[in-house]
């Protein structure tokens, strides 16, 4: 059966009361972002391996294993400072990744835009764009490979990789063993094909299912009248806040548009057992949208 697991970032809590209150709901995994009232992980120094098992063990005391950790950044920032300090950060994730409990380390591939990581920018759907972001990606690999890790590329449509044909043709020059997938079929829509979910669901499916390691639950559906970048204000990190941009809005689980029976049936075809996170609401929709998926679970035999 598919596991149902939770950000650990959309409880802002100290690290045990974290998974106390996850645990109370009913999950069995998380995926871990490095946000704790009482743990410091605010520099690649200070993830060390002693607070790294600190993690994994209070977790593991809770009965809720690590499936996955959030690496997110913009890794082809435009300023080459801030780029290398966002991959210094990424970096020492990923020497870790296996004291924190899972080899997989995610983020998504970035944006030429000096100001927004959400948003897009001309370089980003160049040549000259993909090699840089192509580059980065390779070396990200190889060092996981080296750590035992599993780089996960997450698609975003405003990102270098946001289609279903870039994120193939990075697989096809990426092919390396360090290098995997991340699906959230929500990060591949614009307001040109979202009246063809179900068709793009199908070609995200059938080209890129045997590179999926874990899977997220968030929906998508047609923006109203905001039509700027679109934040809620919850106590997270701007990755957790984030809500769209432009024509779309990326709600909670079962508050939008996706058609979830047919994302959970491609799925579990190739990974019946496979952890997804939800994402995208607030500490209070937890139980509301876990119960959501956990229907569509149950109706569908997964």
């Amino acid at each position: 059966m598919l596991q149902v697991g939770i950000f650990n970032g959309y409880f802002p809590y100290p690290l045990e009361e974290q998974a106390k209150k996850i645990k109370s709901i009913g999950f069995n995994t998380v995926q871990l972002d490095l946000a704790f009232k009482d743990v410091d992980f605010s520099t690649p120094d200070s993830i060390t391996v002693a607070k790294a098992k600190q993690v994994r063990e209070t977790f593991r005391d809770y009965n809720l294993p690590i499936c996955c950790i959030s690496g997110y950044t913009n890794i082809v920032h435009p300023d080459p400072d801030k780029r290398k300090e966002k991959l210094d950060y990424l970096r020492a994730l990923i020497r870790n990744a296996r004291h924190f409990g899972s080899p997989y380390v995610i983020s998504e591939t970035g944006t030429f835009n000096p100001v927004s990581d959400w948003v897009s920018h001309p370089q980003n759907k160049t040549e000259e764009g993909f090699q840089e972001c192509k580059k980065v990606i390779k070396e990200l690999a190889q060092l996981a490979f080296d750590h035992g890790a599993v780089f996960l590329l997450e698609t975003y449509v405003n990102n270098v990789v946001g289609s279903v044909e870039e994120t193939v043709r990075m697989f096809a020059e990426v092919d390396h063993p360090g290098l995997a997938l991340l699906m959230d079929p929500t990060n591949y829509f614009e307001a040109h094909n979202i009246d063809q979910m179900d068709q793009v669901l199908k070609q995200i499916f059938d080209t890129l299912a045997a590179k999926i390691r874990i899977a997220h639950a968030k929906d998508v559906k047609r923006a109203g009248t905001e039509k700027g970048e679109k934040h809620v204000d919850i106590d997270a990190s701007e990755a957790h806040t984030f809500r769209g941009v432009g024509e779309i809005e990326l709600p909670a689980p079962g508050l939008g548009s996706l058609n979830y029976d047919y994302y959970l049936e491609r799925l579990a075809e190739k990974h019946p057992n496979i952890p997804i996170v939800i994402e995208h609401l607030e500490e209070a929709d937890v139980p509301r949208a876990k119960k959501f998926l956990d229907g569509k679970l149950r109706a569908l035999g997964l």
